[in-house]
């Protein structure tokens, strides 16, 4: 990681604890220069890199990316092959350069479906970095909000929560996020429009940002761009604007 760049224009104070990125448009990416899918994807895997490196620097604490949904099992099975590979790959040969900079990482999402050895590899990454403190990447990966919350609510009725008595609170400690803030920003790159099963417990008081850019070439302007337009709004969380009230 050997790129300099320049972090000038942002905001000193309103820096979003957590963002949350839907990275979009590998596809389309990869088709507009009349390249096969797994292309954009591997360019995509770039653009994670920049990006991580990047939100670390400018003072982001937290950063999940969304890169493999419950739903993507539907894709053709080269792809499915690709992604998993991809994950791999960035793991293997970035965990070094991670654990150094002092980031934990987690991988979101269910287990189930996962080959033995790509199970290895999670449970490797989780434990080396566990006990780093600057900067969390939460990659979702097999992952779905639905699914996140079935899971939740398993574990705690195994834990023996009475569900009569438990506040949000109480449950949050079961999701996958456990022990992260909630979601400040989330970042829809290539133009759609949809939250796609995302981080639904999280988001709920999100501010939403959606870019026509396509995640391969989504950079640091596109996130100082996306943090200033959240630095624009009032987050009421439900509650009138002091003027507002008689």
């Amino acid at each position: 990681m050997s790129r300099k760049p320049t972090y000038s224009g942002l905001p000193t104070t309103g820096m979003p604890a957590h963002i949350a990125i839907i990275m979009d448009g590998n596809g389309r990416w990869a088709r507009a220069r009349h390249r096969p899918r797994v292309f954009g994807h591997s360019q995509g895997v770039k653009t994670v890199r920049r990006v991580v490196e990047d939100a670390s620097e400018i003072g982001v604490k937290c950063l999940t990316l969304y890169s493999f949904s419950t739903e993507n099992w539907t894709r053709p099975k080269a792809e499915i092959r690709a992604l998993f590979n991809l994950l791999r790959e960035y793991v293997e040969s970035d965990l070094d350069t991670l654990h150094g900079r002092n980031v934990r990482v987690r991988i979101l999402g269910s287990r189930s479906g996962l080959t033995p050895d790509l199970l290895q590899l999670i449970h490797r990454v989780e434990e080396t970095t566990k006990d780093n403190t600057a900067f969390d990447l939460n990659i979702a990966f097999n992952y779905g909000g639905r699914d996140e919350l079935l899971r939740a609510a398993a574990r705690a009725t195994a834990a023996g929560c009475d569900w009569a008595a438990m506040s949000e609170d109480d449950f949050a400690p079961f999701l996958d996020t456990a022990g992260l803030p909630d979601v400040d920003l989330v970042i829809r790159t290539s133009g759609e429009k949809r939250i796609s099963n995302f981080l639904l417990w999280q988001a709920a008081y999100a501010e939403f940002v959606f870019t026509d850019v396509l995640w391969p070439d989504f950079d640091l302007s596109d996130l100082k761009s996306a943090i200033s337009e959240f630095n624009s709004r009032s987050r009421r969380f439900g509650n009138l604007e002091p003027s507002e009230v008689a």
